[in-house]
């Protein structure tokens, strides 16, 4: 008997809001989370805008709140997220087997910034001024470790890390083990916090982000002709997932199902796509033959969209390859990464929220930005403004360095 998975519970903290109903709600306003960077030691980085978190206070996300400081942000926003998405699920974990509840909130960098400062207590001060903390701070895998250990939760866990597609890579692996009988319930997801000295420096220096300071909202601005660069951003994205039956014997409210994942590689650069989009192609195609659909029968695509020269275009490519004559006659597509920037390995997270929430209202997000659309992405990016359509199936995209490639398919719940 075939194990379907549904979504029960969903946690965001980003840019454009650090609950559900906010990060929503902006979305459909088509408000921007870009500012300029509040933290004063990046003040003279030749970038001076990221999508960052505002007024997050991560000791109320934690039993004990002196955990919070010794946890790195990006698990601090993890936990956020994860609390979050537990309590929207309703779950009472002790009518639940804890065995088999696991847990995948993964990371595609890590503590970046605690790497960072406690390098700079080891050389410029010396090396017993090293916190017995950092190890475990640093690890990308920490923020799953710690989600468990809040919530006893002994099922399988794991930490995949794959740059920018980490959050779709963790949920779809954890939807395979709960159609492969060996969970019942996952919490997965992803998280990031980036926007310090050598994370601006090392993107930067790539010549990977967007200069445009001083129009910080219009500076994430996928398929335009004018975009330069993506727009760095920090946050969390998490959702509880479960077998179907174990969600209705509980009486959950179910958000979605997740039907379909793929999975592939580009083989191809380290940081550059597939100059045809070749791997996007085959991660989409997987995703939707799991799902055991016709390509015409996605609605929308929520893009990776990241605003850089060659993955918009490579992207569209991929699309058209996908989905034919339907790519430019009735498929919807829009990059809420205009709004958010890039979130890296919690982006993936976070999409999928925004497609759960465009099949529930009824509403897609916009493209914001998409004043001047390239001749090269010549499909229908949703503009400006926020579109009501019938969603009932939406794929989600989510890419990253070393050719890393991931796509969720999600669609209306039907029991």
């Amino acid at each position: 008997m075939e194990r379907r998975v549904v979504i029960t519970g969903m946690g965001v903290v980003s840019p454009v809001g650090n609950d559900l109903d906010t990060f929503w709600n902006s979305l459909i306003a088509g408000k921007s989370g870009i500012g300029h960077i509040t933290n004063e030691a990046l003040a003279d980085y030749d970038c001076k805008i990221a999508g960052e978190v505002r007024d997050f206070e991560a000791a109320q996300y934690f039993k004990n709140p002196k955990d919070a400081r010794r946890a790195d942000r990006f698990a601090q926003l993890a936990m956020g997220a994860s609390v979050m998405a537990m309590d929207d699920s309703g779950i009472d974990l002790e009518q639940v087997d804890l065995d088999r509840f696991g847990c995948m909130v993964g990371s595609g960098i890590g503590g970046l910034e605690t790497l960072e400062q406690q390098h700079i207590n080891l050389t410029q001060k010396s090396p017993k001024r090293v916190s017995p903390f950092t190890i475990p701070m640093m690890i990308a895998n920490i923020s799953s470790g710690m989600v468990s250990m809040e919530y006893d939760l002994r099922g399988p866990n794991m930490c995949i890390v794959t740059a920018c597609a980490t959050s779709n890579h963790n949920i779809g692996e954890a939807w395979r083990m709960i159609k492969f009988g060996d969970a019942d319930a996952f919490i997965a997801g992803g998280s990031e916090s980036t926007i310090c000295p050598m994370g601006l420096a090392g993107f930067g220096n790539m010549k990977a982000l967007s200069m445009r300071n001083d129009e910080p909202e219009k500076a994430s601005r996928p398929f335009d002709v004018d975009r330069d660069g993506f727009v760095m951003g920090e946050g969390a994205g998490v959702i509880v997932i479960e077998e179907m039956e174990h969600a209705l014997k509980r009486g959950a409210r179910i958000y979605a199902e997740l039907t379909g994942y793929g999975v592939s590689a580009d083989a191809y650069h380290l940081t550059s796509p597939h100059p045809e989009g070749d791997g996007a192609r085959r991660c989409m195609e997987m995703a939707i033959k799991h799902a055991g659909v016709k390509p015409e029968e996605i609605d929308y695509v929520n893009a990776h969209g990241t605003s850089t020269g060659l993955g918009d275009v490579c992207e569209t490519k991929a699309i058209k390859r996908v989905f034919g004559g339907y790519a430019k006659d009735g498929l919807i597509v829009s990059s809420t990464k205009s709004m958010t920037g890039h979130l890296l390995g919690a982006a993936g997270g976070v999409e999928l929220a925004a497609c759960v929430g465009a099949i529930g209202e009824g509403i897609i997000p916009p493209t914001i930005n998409l004043d001047n659309q390239d001749e090269r992405c010549d499909l229908d990016y949703v503009p400006h403004t926020a579109r009501k359509a019938e969603v009932k199936r939406a794929l989600t995209n989510s890419f990253g360095f070393g050719g890393h490639n991931a796509s969720l398919i999600v669609e209306k719940f039907e029991g």
